[in-house]
């Protein structure tokens, strides 16, 4: 990302110090919160299908580039930290994190309103968090707690938070993009003037149910926006083993399509917004994030049987999205290397605290087995193994 302009009262307020409250981080002596908007390019330009690419030159100010690298360590320490809670046992089953894509997840809430709808696969955590949730909800959840966003009952695929506009958190390969884009459907039918992104990864975009999905979102020119998250493997399978043709964002054929850096927040948040505007007005698009994850595909897969260790230090070191930010706020002399630090300090202490918090929180009671199962008031029983014995008549 490079700097293109900025106004000389913007460069005089870089200067100023201003209230850790208005940073939202203690313990910042002269970290700006300034709200004059400054022009960034993008690191590599859009590649477009079948439209006009939106501009590289992305308007932000400060207190944005600063909510990104805050919230993006937040993101990041919170993968790590379930790591080792799942090394630990504390949580079980599948568990897929994403660090390293955290750009993809903020860029995109930047450029839309909690009344537009997200809903995604199983790596879900970021996503979850950016839409309102708390990291409380993230690890009771993680755990298997009462307190989790899902009340324990999910787990770490099937994170929601409906008033939110966040539908999951879909363990099914590419089964969430056919819903995607009926909550489209039901956007345009409202006449609501807002979209739903239906997220899916490179490893999904051989389903044939999303093209099934994608057609008649064309025929019907829904507001919908598919948006492949491409991390370059599908489980342990590169894409150039699995497709044919890897440009996914040309998939669409009759469909627009737009490759974006996924790595660059200020990308995602450009193509986002420009994706929004093109699908009110004339129907889906396809994004491609071209992204890259650290772990491996889930917590059982060590990540280094299909790639290099070189491969992931090469990308972390040319393309990390947090790094990417830092650099940013350092030559616009925001903040300092020491402000910064600070910064990554206090996002571990709210996760070591979250984590506690979760702990607390107890299991789920057995009855919770019967809840969100039927429909309530038709007095449906539960019997014993014999079929004889009536265990329970639900509510």
């Amino acid at each position: 990302m490079a700097l293109v302009s900025r106004s000389s009262s913007a460069a005089a307020a870089l200067l100023r110090p201003l209230s850790s409250a208005a940073a939202n981080v203690s313990g910042i002596r002269h970290v700006t919160t300034d709200t004059t908007p400054i022009t960034i390019e993008t690191s590599v330009p859009f590649t477009a299908h079948n439209c006009e690419p939106p501009s590289r030159s992305v308007s932000t100010t400060t207190a944005e580039l600063l909510t990104f690298f805050r919230q993006m360590s937040l993101m990041r320490r919170m993968e790590i930290a379930a790591d080792s809670l799942y090394k630990s046992k504390l949580i079980r089953g599948f568990c897929h994190l994403y660090d390293g894509q955290e750009a993809v997840a903020v860029g995109m809430e930047a450029a839309i309103t909690k009344s537009d709808c997200i809903i995604t696969a199983y790596r879900d955590h970021c996503t979850f968090l950016c839409r309102g949730g708390t990291l409380l909800e993230v690890f009771a959840e993680l755990m298997g707690r009462q307190a989790g966003c899902s009340k324990g009952k999910g787990g770490s695929m099937h994170f929601y938070r409906k008033k939110a506009g966040f539908y999951g958190g879909h363990g099914i390969v590419g089964a969430q993009v056919p819903l995607g884009c009926g909550l489209a459907f039901a956007q345009k039918y409202s006449k609501d003037e807002t979209v739903t992104f239906a997220l899916y990864g490179d490893g999904a975009a051989n389903q044939g149910q999303l093209f099934e999905a994608l057609n008649i979102s064309a025929l019907w020119d829904l507001p919908a926006i598919l948006v492949c998250e491409n991390n370059h493997y599908g489980m342990g399978t590169a894409e150039w083993r699995a497709a044919k043709s890897p440009a996914y964002y040309k998939r669409g054929d009759y469909v627009p399509g737009l490759k974006v850096d996924g790595m660059d927040a200020l990308a995602v948040k450009q193509a986002c917004k420009f994706a929004k505007e093109h699908a009110l007005k004339n129907g889906p698009l396809i994004l491609e994030m071209d992204t890259y994850r650290y772990h491996g595909h889930s917590m059982s897969d060590p990540g280094s049987t299909y790639r290099t260790r070189d491969e992931i230090s090469g990308i972390r070191q040319e393309r990390d999205p947090i790094e990417r930010v830092r650099k940013l706020l350092l030559s616009l002399d925001v903040a300092n290397e020491k402000e910064l630090k600070d910064i990554e300090k206090e996002v571990r202490k709210e996760v070591d605290e979250a984590i506690a918090q979760a702990k607390e929180s107890p299991m789920p009671e057995p009855s919770e087995l019967f809840t969100n199962i039927y429909v309530k008031g038709l007095g449906a029983e539960a019997f014993g193994a014999d079929r004889k014995e009536v265990r329970v008549i639900l509510p």
